[in-house]
């Protein structure tokens, strides 16, 4: 029973905890890490976890789904379109943060482990807490927040690759470049396997079991195709939140992105705040106290280093001043990842107990500071606009190609493209290769002779590796910027071709041979020949004149094949870029640009038109287009009226978006005082001689209209029985009647009042 006691203790306080922090205007995280602090063995004078072990379980299973979450939340397409500026801003924090975060661990005599784990986590700012940041301060719909999260899904992955690489180098106790080159390698190839194979996979089964989907069998599936992928990537030698990772972005990729982050929204929520319990459960005051310098250094080394170099970095990438010390001073605190990388080192037992309970002070530091340093951005960009000279000034502030991309030239966009279909199509191919040698080889050793099972599995091997050998030898790029390069030099274009067929020709070659190698007893030479002529087979239309079905029916495999997997790949995008409206692009080159803003579910707004609310006047935005469910109205007029959950397409600058997404969090009604002002009630009345509605039809009496109650029923003075008779426009209200209305209580009493001959002025709508 310590499992249930313990787990309703943090429960109990991580919730009060959460509460005082909402009440404060403060990050839930650091609320969540208190209560781990209160709930530790460390704190004497409050009831304690008894059993840690089993927290650290459901600690890991929340970095399982805060993992599987961000991957949700990534897309592999908007990384490639992303272009230059943001991997430029990206490399330079990050090479100049973990320099210095390895120079201070060496500066106090730390270990070469420890510092260099202290530079990966001082790498890193936190996603969820900036996210958090701007949401609150109103500024997701500026430009410049873009920017932001731009880099920070690029450290994102960077702190992938750092769960993977540390462990490597803390296995071998020494920095070898060749093993960190086969480390990368090993995992590039399972990345791209998994990647591959999954968007051809799952988003298939989802439109094969579209209509038994709800919201329960999506959470349950989605969530064990989750753990599954967290089994694989253990046994492939990685770590659990790896593999989480990894299908959070391939279902990212599938048209269900969207509900699947909404239905486990509340379990990575729970999973998430046992996580940063046991974040704080690792604190310990006597280390504070002790390490305390170190914390203080550190602290002043995320504030100072980010405001730097980060604005360096977002300067070096093409942006004006003002906007890099914008996104610089954002980024000023470290967070879940760095908490992520400071249990994995204790989990390895390559650093030491003191590193994470300073990391986890530095972050609370940081993380209650970045609202203060995002807000400092301004008044220190108009302090230092005074100091610098203001020749260069205007030199950093006037960068009219910020965020542009130069086009790319057609030799690059061809090599590029080949080289992704070369690498792709290599590692299916290897891995056919190795699940048909593990697997089906010894199966037909075992049912045939050794060479018999040898000569059959060869075969079907390299019939099922056809399909991928051939892309890479006949696939070509279509892309306009090679159509263009190949018509202005195109002899060059020629050569270039040519030498890219020979050299992809050999590549296939070299995979069959290792088929025959491995299977064959014959000499080397003969293999080569062999595979030569096999990949032939596969790549040539006419063999002496005469139709090669063979390569007819591989090409057609393997365009179906790449076909269903850019469909799978590329299906959100598509329906995203039909909902989104084709200016949008255009205005973002200029001042104004397109937002989105979802009316929330208790705003005052709803119910009232665009008319009296007046957003030109008020705001100085227009509204384009109301997106509700699967309706649309373009350019709506003032009578069109909003409801709750509708997507408003608002154009306006920087300044009048903010100023607009603050007032609609303003115009939030509390839903409980909403609904006591607001509620309905039942009542009836009888019709007297002098009543104003005697003699005239239900549709006549205007109670709809004026009273704002609804006619739902009326007793005959007739009918003995008490039944009550269902209420018709055209019925004829008579003396004696008993009628039945629905409506609010002050309206009630006002046809209650109306009815006895009071004869009040009528609420008019």
């Amino acid at each position: 029973m310590n499992f249930i006691s313990d787990l309703a203790l943090i429960l109990v306080i991580a919730g009060i905890t959460g509460l005082i922090f909402k009440r404060l205007r403060q990050p839930l995280i650091l609320g969540y890490i208190l209560a781990g602090f209160l709930a530790s063995p460390h704190m004497t004078f409050f009831p304690s976890v008894r059993d840690t072990s089993s927290i650290h379980t459901w600690a890991d299973i929340g970095i399982i789904f805060l993992m599987f979450a961000l991957g949700l939340e990534f897309s592999f397409k908007k990384l490639v379109k992303m272009g230059t500026g943001p991997i430029i801003t990206a490399v330079s924090i990050i090479l100049f943060m973990m320099t210095m975060g390895t120079l201070i661990g060496q500066t106090f005599g730390w270990s070469e482990m420890n510092s260099l784990f202290l530079g990966g986590m001082l790498a890193m700012s936190s996603t969820t807490i900036i996210y958090k940041s701007f949401s609150e301060l109103g500024l997701l719909q500026q430009k410049f927040a873009g920017r932001v999260i731009s880099v920070l899904i690029l450290e994102d992955i960077f702190g992938i690759l750092l769960m993977v690489v540390l462990p490597a180098l803390a296995a071998s106790n020494k920095f070898e470049g060749q093993e960190l080159i086969m480390s990368f390698v090993k995992l590039f190839f399972f990345l791209i396997l998994w990647f591959v194979v999954g968007i051809y996979i799952v988003p298939q089964i989802f439109r094969s079991f579209k209509k038994w989907l709800n919201a329960e069998t999506l959470l349950v599936f989605s969530v064990g195709l989750c753990f599954l992928m967290v089994f694989l990537a253990e046994k492939a030698g990685y770590s659990s939140a790896l593999g989480a990772f990894l299908i959070g972005s391939i279902l990212a990729e599938t048209i269900e992105a969207e509900a699947i982050e909404k239905v486990i929204s509340s379990v990575k929520d729970l999973f998430g705040a046992i996580f940063f319990v046991s974040v704080g459960m690792l604190v310990d005051p006597a280390i504070l106290l002790e390490y305390w310098a170190p914390i203080v250094v550190i602290v002043a080394a995320i504030l100072i280093g980010q405001m730097i170099f980060g604005t360096i970095g977002y300067l070096l990438s093409g942006l004006p001043l003002k906007t890099a010390m914008q996104c610089g001073f954002s980024m000023a605190q470290i967070g879940e990842f760095s908490f992520i990388l400071a249990s994995l080192g204790i989990t390895l037992g390559v650093t030491s107990d003191f590193l994470y309970p300073v990391v986890v002070a530095a972050s609370i530091i940081t993380t209650f500071l970045t609202p203060y340093m995002i807000k400092l951005s301004l008044p220190a960009y108009k302090r230092l606009e005074k100091l610098l000279p203001r020749k260069v000034t205007r030199r950093l502030s006037d960068r009219s190609t910020a965020g542009k991309e130069m086009p790319a030239s057609g030799w690059r966009v061809m090599f590029t493209g080949q080289l992704v279909i070369v690498v792709t199509y290599l590692v299916l191919s290897f891995s056919a290769i190795g699940i048909s040698f593990t697997v089906i080889l010894p199966f037909l050793r075992g049912l045939l002779t050794h060479w018999g099972g040898n000569v059959v599995g060869g075969l079907l091997t390299f019939f099922g590796v056809s399909v991928f050998l051939r892309p890479i030898v006949m696939k070509k790029i279509h892309a306009q910027q090679v159509k263009q390069w190949r018509l202005n030099g195109a002899k060059r274009s020629l050569l270039f071709f040519y030498l890219s067929i020979a050299l992809r020709f050999f590549i296939s070659t070299l995979a069959t041979y290792y088929i025959l190698n491995y299977l064959s007893p014959f000499k080397w030479y003969w293999h080569l020949l062999a595979a030569a002529l096999l990949v032939a087979l596969i790549t040539m239309d006419r063999i002496f004149g005469f139709k090669n079905q063979f390569s007819k029916r591989v090409k057609y495999v393997s365009i179906r094949l790449e076909r269903t997997f850019t469909h799978n790949l590329r299906q959100r995008e598509w329906k995203a870029a039909a909902r989104r409206p084709g200016y949008a692009r255009t205005l973002d080159r200029h001042d104004l640009h397109l937002s989105q803003l979802v009316l929330p579910n208790n705003s005052a707004w709803g119910g009232l038109t665009l008319a009296q609310l007046n957003f030109g006047q008020t705001d100085g935005v227009m509204i384009a287009a109301i997106v509700r469910g699967g309706n649309r109205v373009n350019i709506p007029d003032g009578n069109t009226m909003l409801f709750p959950q509708d997507t408003i397409e608002v154009i306006g600058d920087d300044d009048s978006l903010e100023a607009l997404a603050k007032r609609m969090q303003a115009e939030i009604v509390t839903g409980n005082k909403r609904v006591l002002n607001h509620r309905l009630d039942i009542k009836h009345i009888t019709i007297g001689s002098k009543s104003p509605f005697c003699e005239k039809t239900i549709f006549e009496s205007g109670i709809r209209e004026d009273y704002n109650c609804m006619v739902v029923g009326f007793e005959d003075e007739e009918e003995e029985s008490n039944a009550i008779n269902i209420a018709v426009a055209n019925r004829r209200i008579v003396k004696g009647d008993t009628i039945w209305l629905v409506g609010e209580e002050k309206d009630l009493k006002q046809i209650k009042l109306a009815n006895a001959g009071s004869n009040p002025t009528a609420k008019q709508v």
